[in-house]
């Protein structure tokens, strides 16, 4: 049984080489297929347009995240897959099989290793209904602790989406959506210099946090449970800025309450790289909002995230908070082993 000593990591990324294999057997839904023309690599394509960088070893390996994990003193890893190969502009019968597909590989290697990892489910979300479903099935029948999506659904805010079917089952089955940022095809401005992970990715989640407060979706569904990675993007930071616009009544907006009001619905992973930025996430959002997170194996990810803890400051009870305690409330439906 975990106990506070323990560590858990909420943001890690995991492709199954099960899925990888299944694609290059060509059992994958209509749209999918798997470009390895390049020696030593392979890329998934959809027929919409997007061909995705390719899977690499760290990604889609088991040995070297066991070692990962006991070099950062990790004692579970919640998994998630990857938002660029999400598929939101398939069809959508196409693209629930595909989500299906994704989820059995992902929970059949959790369910493998349960005292060292755990599940997040991805959705459909171009079609709420078909979401909800997979959602259901996820954490009823495949033992999943909560859903990721991407930011954005195809350019457009989540709050802007019809997605209340979606946001209605999480807060019954009372289970988290971790909410990932996704630009698979960089912006003209953010091609370049790495841009895209540096910029586009914060502002993705700070402009879909705006749309969920905005269109009332807080409001509609007061239970629900937010993660938001890399420390919420811009918007604990530019709260004021928020705030002014609202009461300002610049536009048109459903929301009961300012901004920051709501600073407290969502969970904030540690993911900042700045200890100062890390205190300074704390003292605006409260310790019992921060969750541990990696974002292992991707280049940007924090390679010590519990000396990051360290390097902030923090205390041994606001580190056990963080890396332990807040879980047991952002997935109050998790049995840790």
């Amino acid at each position: 049984m975990l106990n506070a000593s323990h560590k858990i990591d909420v943001h890690a990324h995991f492709v199954p080489s099960t899925l990888i294999q299944y694609v290059r057997k060509g059992l994958a839904p209509q749209g999918i297929t798997l470009d390895e023309s390049t020696p030593g690599t392979s890329c998934l394509c959809f027929d919409y347009g997007l061909k995705v960088r390719p899977f690499f070893d760290k990604l889609t390996d088991l040995d070297n995240r066991w070692v990962e994990m006991d070099r950062q003193g990790i004692s579970i890893q919640i998994l998630q897959g990857w938002t660029d190969i999400f598929g939101y502009q398939m069809p959508i019968k196409s693209g629930a099989a595909w989500h299906r597909v994704m989820n059995e590989c992902l929970l059949e290697t959790t369910t493998r290793y349960p005292q060292k990892l755990a599940a997040l489910v991805s959705l459909p979300l171009q079609n709420a209904e078909q979401s909800a479903k997979e959602l259901e099935y996820g954490i009823l029948e495949g033992k999943a602790i909560g859903a990721v999506v991407a930011a954005n659904v195809c350019g457009i805010n989540l709050g802007e989406s019809a997605l209340d079917p979606v946001w209605e089952t999480a807060e019954k089955l009372n289970v988290p959506i971790f909410i990932h940022p996704d630009q698979p095809i960089p912006t003209i401005r953010s091609k370049n210099f790495r841009l895209n992970a540096i910029a586009h990715y914060t502002y993705d989640t700070t402009i879909t946090v705006g749309s969920l407060i905005f269109s009332g979706v807080l409001d509609r569904f007061p239970n629900l449970k937010l993660i938001l990675a890399h420390g919420g993007g811009y918007f604990p930071y530019q709260l004021g800025r928020f705030d002014r616009i609202y009461r300002n009544k610049e536009m048109p907006t459903t929301s009961q309450e300012t901004p920051s009001f709501y600073v407290d619905r969502f969970y904030y992973d540690t993911l900042l790289h700045h200890s100062e930025a890390l205190k300074f996430l704390a003292k605006i959002v409260g310790y019992d909002r921060i969750l541990l997170g990696s974002d292992y194996p991707f280049p940007p990810a924090d390679h010590d995230p519990l000396q990051s803890l360290a390097n902030a400051s923090f205390t041994n009870s606001q580190v056990e908070q963080i890396g332990y305690t807040n879980i047991t409330h952002a997935f109050p439906n998790y049995n840790m082993q």
